[in-house]
């Protein structure tokens, strides 16, 4: 009985054994039948995790408030230079001609006359109707309302009498100039168009940008329409000598001709520059861009909405750095600050107090480090605002309150009196000058220098003429050797000595020889 059941038993698992392969092989076999003969492939390469973010969402939302700008100027016809009163086409018998006849009928097709042109089509420049504008500059812009008031360069609109803005979908409308500043190179255009709203983008209010921030430019490069670039702030405060209010930002964004005018934005969609101008000894993108801080643009902008103009305080002075050896000169601890060279004699400052020598460390408490902030400062304030202004005078700390006036168009430059050399008298030999009293009686000529003493090396020429040393008038070399042994028992290690040249005064310090 036992050796029945262990026989079945084995036969059992035998059968099930065998049940189980056929299963296996035919889930295999199965699978061959699904999937032919081809192998199976591995999954294409996909990295999962945190990618590095892109610039795609800012620009969606920008683009439509970008747009290119067409300025168009009016010419005068050719048909009119020259066809004036006695000229050629009015000798009194060009008109006696027969109409058909060839000469009155070429001098007439030439100077426009449209009855003389029978079925020709003229499409030259003598037209006898009005000439159209013709494209004068093409440029890039942005909406910075939904009324429509758009900002960009004034060196894309200047000399312009018609203006086109050619919108993100390709519709263009008619703008009008409402103001410009030449001295930002900015201005400011309005389309007006009561049936729609225009998108629009808003200036970086707190103005933090860094250097190593990320920027968008969106332009109209080389008039191609809406182009995207990207780039980082390279530097900023930068100063390229197109105006008294310099302090562009750097970007490397790819930035070209037809860029000007417009924005740069942030990673929040943020203007915080207007692209003006490139670095670019080959004439194409070199990675150096500069555009106009928003900081700046925003004052103007709103000023040029609100006056068509923008209203400049004006001091009223001619001011030079304060370099290291001026500082020691003086007595300032830091070369910081904008030394006066003078006070125009109608200006603000002259009535207020202010004199050459006076060096402006501060304006309303805000520390002034340069001549070129002190510029920006007062220009940021509204003409007849009363100002508190700090200065280093003889030594220390002053304050004197100053009523700014308006920034003249033409600023009138101070002068100051010169005369040719007289015969040699006395020499200045520490400082390698030879002087004489000037003709006018008010200062000494410089008559000679020696080529490697300390006032050649500091730029003094003969002809100068001195006419202050530490803020002290000079009219003979006594002067000089009074103000010399004063800083030097002051401890001071140079005098600060003030030159006038072609109607032109500024400071130059020039070191005591001590023993």
């Amino acid at each position: 009985m036992q050796n029945t059941t262990s026989n079945y038993s084995k036969a059992r698992n035998r059968l099930l054994a065998a049940g189980v392969s056929i299963a296996v092989a035919g889930a295999i076999g199965l699978g061959a039948v699904a999937t032919g003969t081809s192998p199976v492939r591995a999954d294409a390469v996909r990295v999962e995790g945190v990618q590095a973010q892109g610039f795609a969402d800012v620009v969606d939302k920008v683009s439509p408030a970008v747009v290119s700008v067409r300025v168009q100027a009016k010419v005068e016809p050719a048909s009119d230079r020259g066809s004036g009163p006695g000229s050629f086409f009015d000798d009194p018998g060009f008109d006696n001609l027969p109409d058909d006849h060839p000469l009155k009928r070429f001098f007439r097709e030439f100077r426009g006359d449209r009855e003389f042109r029978g079925n020709r089509e003229f499409r030259g420049d003598r037209g006898g109707r009005e000439r159209a504008p013709r494209p004068v500059a093409q440029g890039s812009g942005f909406f910075i309302s939904e009324d429509g008031y758009l900002v960009t360069n004034n060196h894309v609109v200047e000399g312009g009498s018609n203006f086109t803005v050619v919108m993100d979908d390709g519709s263009e409308l008619d703008a009008k100039l409402i103001g410009t500043d030449p001295r930002t190179d900015l201005a400011v255009l309005k389309v007006d168009d009561n049936s729609r709203k225009f998108t629009y983008v808003a200036f970086d209010e707190n103005s933090d940008v860094r250097v190593g921030d990320w920027v968008v430019a969106v332009g109209n490069p080389f008039g191609l329409g809406g182009t995207v670039t990207a780039g980082i702030v390279s530097a900023r405060g930068r100063d390229i000598g197109a105006g008294p209010y310099d302090d562009f930002i750097q970007i490397d964004a790819a930035v070209n001709r037809g860029n000007s005018g417009g924005p740069a934005f942030n990673m929040k969609g943020q203007v915080v520059g207007i692209n003006t101008a490139i670095f670019s000894p080959s004439g194409g993108n070199v990675g150096i861009a500069f555009a106009i801080p928003a900081s700046t643009a925003k004052d103007v902008v709103q000023s040029l909405i609100d006056n068509g103009q923008v209203l400049r305080g004006w001091l009223g002075v001619q001011i030079q750095p304060v370099n290291k050896d001026i500082a020691e000169s003086i007595g300032l601890s830091e070369a910081k600050g904008a030394l006066v060279t003078d006070a125009q004699g109608d200006g603000p400052s002259n009535a207020a107090g202010i004199k050459a020598g006076d060096v402006i460390t501060a304006v309303d408490g805000s520390e002034v480090a340069s001549p070129r902030e002190l510029a920006r400062a007062i220009g940021s304030i509204a003409p007849g605002k009363t100002v508190d202004v700090s200065l280093w005078r003889n030594g220390k700390a002053e304050n004197v309150e100053v009523k700014l006036g308006e920034l003249p168009r033409d600023q009138q430059q101070a002068s100051a009196d010169s005369s040719a050399p007289a015969a040699p008298t006395s020499t200045l030999e520490d400082f390698g000058l030879t002087i004489a009293p000037a003709d006018s009686g008010k200062g000494l000529v410089v008559t000679d220098v020696d080529p490697d003493s300390p006032a050649a090396e500091r730029g003094i020429q003969p002809g100068d003429v001195i006419v202050a040393v530490n803020s002290q008038i000079i009219n003979g070399s006594e002067d000089v050797s009074k103000a010399i042994e004063q800083a030097s028992k002051a401890g001071r290690k140079a005098v600060l000595v003030q030159v006038t040249r072609d109607d032109a005064s500024r400071f130059v310090a020039l070191p005591i020889q001590q023993g």
